[in-house]
C-alpha cells in the first residue's frame, strides 16, 4: 500500500507564490506517473500538473506558464511551484502517486487565494 502525503497550502494574495510537497511511500513497486489535480467547491477535480519518471510533463490550462512541476525519484516526492496565483486557484489541491497501474492519492491540502 502506497501512502501519499501533502504539504504546504495555505493563505496567499493574489499574484503570491506558494510551493506544495509530497512524498510517496510504501508499496512494492516503484512509482511511475506523479501529479497533482485540484477541486474548488461545486466543481470538477481537474488536472493542474503531471510528470513521468522520465520527465514527461503535462500541465492543465489555466496554470501553464505560471506552475511548474518537478519531481525527485529517488525520494519519490513530486513539487508544484505556484507562482501568480489567482483567485480562481482557490482550491484542495491533491496529490496523485501511481505504481503498478494503481492510484494512490493524499488526503489534500487547502489553497486560498484572496486579499
Amino acid at each position: 500500500q502506497v501512502q501519499v502525503v501533502e504539504s504546504g497550502g495555505g493563505l496567499v494574495q493574489p499574484g503570491g507564490s506558494l510551493r506544495l510537497s509530497c512524498a510517496a511511500s510504501g508499496g512494492i513497486g516503484s512509482i511511475s506517473d506523479m501529479g497533482w489535480y485540484r477541486q474548488a467547491p461545486g466543481k470538477q477535480r481537474e488536472l493542474v500538473a503531471s510528470i513521468t519518471r522520465g520527465g514527461r510533463i503535462n500541465y492543465g490550462d489555466s496554470v501553464r506558464g505560471r506552475f511548474t512541476i518537478s519531481r525527485d525519484n529517488a525520494k519519490n516526492t513530486v513539487y508544484l511551484q505556484m507562482n501568480s496565483l489567482k483567485p480562481e486557484d482557490t482550491a484542495t489541491y491533491y496529490c496523485n502517486a501511481v505504481s503498478a497501474f494503481v492510484n494512490y492519492w493524499g488526503q489534500g491540502t487547502q489553497v486560498t487565494v484572496s486579499s
